[in-house]
């Protein structure tokens, strides 16, 4: 699933020109993938923003939640940006409003379906343990 999202304010994104690493560790279960990111190949797939963490995670197999498609209207990609976080453009008051709503929000935390990073440097991205999608879980709200 998905798509793009009408009533948000468009992020002010800049692919990135040329090759970089992207690290995302799972704190969950303590695995980690490595990503080399290839400019050509942006959008990976169909889901969150063209060059996004999770466009780039799930075009490279890699699963991250994402309860609303990649839309920004939820927050169950919640990543902590661990290193790299200025090749990333600022949040949109859109992606802040949805941050607001992730357990454990620090100020590193971005929407995996709206950072897309410049490719100026690498990064590496935590994605907590608490990151649920309530319907999937079967919990209760």
């Amino acid at each position: 699933m998905g798509g793009t999202n009408p009533y948000i304010e468009k992020a002010n994104i800049e692919l990135p020109k040329k090759g970089y690493k992207i690290t995302y560790h799972f704190l969950e279960n303590d695995k980690t993938f490595e990503v080399e990111v290839d400019p050509l190949k942006i959008p990976y797939c169909e889901t969150g923003l063209p060059g996004s963490i999770l466009n780039t995670a799930l075009g490279s197999g890699i699963d991250i939640e994402h309860a609303c498609g990649g839309v920004c209207a939820c927050s169950t990609c919640h990543v902590i940006v661990k290193k790299g976080l200025e090749s990333c453009p600022e949040p949109t008051d859109d992606e802040y409003d949805e941050l607001e709503e992730a357990p454990g929000s620090v100020l590193q935390s971005r929407l995996a379906c709206q950072c897309v990073p410049n490719g100026t440097m690498d990064i590496v991205i935590e994605i907590p343990a608490w990151n649920k999608n309530a319907v999937k879980e079967g919990i209760a709200t």
